[in-house]
């Protein structure tokens, strides 16, 4: 019999993976999920405020052996447990002499990418048959040590939705058409009542897949109705979708290609709701889009107060964003750390559906477009120096929880409380 100490676990696993309407399913990359044969009538909030730090851990460990067991052909473990697509390592602008010896000692590019925003090349290899993954890495690295290689990690989504749609109050039909905001998730689903006003522009598919994640976060950035709005109601949105639907969505080489995108689009503010493992190419990347004077705003991830830092938000010169609830409590679920930047609604709010609807959701991946949205308002264009500015105006305004100034918890205080729209 399972231990009581785990029935919080299955409940939430259960309610995250579950058969149930898109709305709900935003845990986890649109792949094939097991198909469980009951549907608990689970309370997000209340299942993660009882949870204890463990018991976090062991959910995350749960959902990323469910992804791995779901697509064992694609993807496989890393050495620290994290999902990679099996035999595939990607290389960050490497020499023409470094790809002619690994095309020689049996490797094959798969992929190659010109990023023309970032002046850099990105390629994936693919390991010779019968090598590990892990065994690929290691000669790379050996054979090129001045090289940037890595395994092709998945990011995966940092929030949930609950099943039972929503109403809220009224609010005003404020709008801000001049601003323009970038997202890297999934899809978006434009036909929202919430989205027809953002003039979304979409990339990265052959043609738009709509995720229920990828909507929710979107409508929390740009959203604009008569019963609801978002952070910068009616800007422009460019959505790049790192999933489109396959089994090895969210890879990195599609997160880069997605950065390449925006700051190619001079987007100045962009939002990832997405977590995951350190990685070398993609961490060389942030450093660049961030130089180039745009703001990368990053969701601090589930993973519980004990968790590891979870990437992009921990790198250097991030906007890591955590999540409160309506009592203006850090999510229990919340990572923490020095690089928290700021608190924002996280829980007891709506976003949309793909059904047409509002939803209930919580998690760090919906406090994040709220702040994203804020800084875009403030922010017309990249630049390093109103960047910066951008930033300390968002702070000065920020209502300080936690212990007095800068914590590892809140960061620098709540910011977006007006913002909120829960179901009351």
């Amino acid at each position: 019999m399972m231990s009581p100490k785990f029935l919080p676990i299955l409940a939430l696993s259960l309610a995250c993976m579950s058969p149930r309407p898109a709305d709900a399913q935003v845990a986890l990359p649109q792949v094939q999920l097991p198909q469980l044969p009951v549907q608990l009538p689970v309370d997000v909030n209340r299942t993660l405020d009882a949870a204890s730090p463990e018991q976090l851990r062991e959910l995350r460990r749960l959902r990323i052996r469910d992804l791995l067991r779901t697509n064992r052909t694609v993807l496989e473990a890393d050495p620290r447990g994290a999902p990679v697509v099996r035999s595939e390592i990607v290389a960050l602008s490497p020499s023409p002499e470094a790809l002619r010896k690994a095309e020689a000692a049996g490797y094959t590019v798969v992929r190659r990418n010109e990023i023309e925003g970032l002046d850099i090349t990105t390629v994936v290899l693919r390991a010779p048959a019968g090598m590990s993954t892990r065994r690929a890495l290691r000669e790379l690295q050996r054979n090129d040590p001045q090289g940037t290689y890595d395994f092709n990690h998945l990011y995966m989504e940092s929030g949930a939705a609950e099943t039972t749609a929503v109403d809220g109050p009224q609010s005003p039909a404020l709008r801000f058409p001049d601003t323009r905001v970038g997202l890297i998730d999934g899809g978006v689903d434009g036909s929202h009542p919430s989205l027809v006003h953002a003039r979304l522009q979409q990339h990265g598919c052959a043609a738009p897949i709509p995720s229920a994640h990828g909507t929710a976060v979107a409508s929390l950035l740009v959203g604009s109705a008569s019963d609801f709005r978002g952070a910068a109601p009616g800007a422009q949105l460019y959505s790049a979708d790192v999933y489109c639907g396959l089994g090895t969505g969210g890879a990195v080489d599609a997160v880069v290609n997605a950065f390449g995108w925006l700051v190619r689009e001079r987007v100045p503010v962009i939002n990832v709701s997405l977590v995951g493992p350190a990685n070398r190419m993609l961490e060389q990347v942030v450093r660049l889009v961030i130089a180039r004077g745009h703001l990368i705003v990053a969701a601090v991830g589930n993973d519980g107060p004990a968790s590891p830092a979870l990437y992009p938000a921990a790198y250097p010169g991030v906007v890591a964003v955590t999540g409160v609830d309506a009592r203006n409590r850090v999510l229990l679920e919340a990572c923490r750390g020095s690089h928290v930047r700021f608190a924002a609604p996280g829980a007891d709010l709506r976003a949309a559906t793909l059904q047409q609807t509002y939803a209930s959701v919580r998690g760090t991946s919906f406090a994040a477009p709220l702040v994203a949205g804020l800084l875009a308002r403030r922010l017309s264009t990249p630049d390093v120096k109103q960047a910066g500015q951008a930033l300390a105006l968002l702070a000065s305004h920020a209502q300080d929880l936690g212990a007095k100034g800068t914590d590892r918890i809140y960061g620098k205080g709540l910011v977006g409380a007006e913002l909120r729209i829960d179901e009351n």
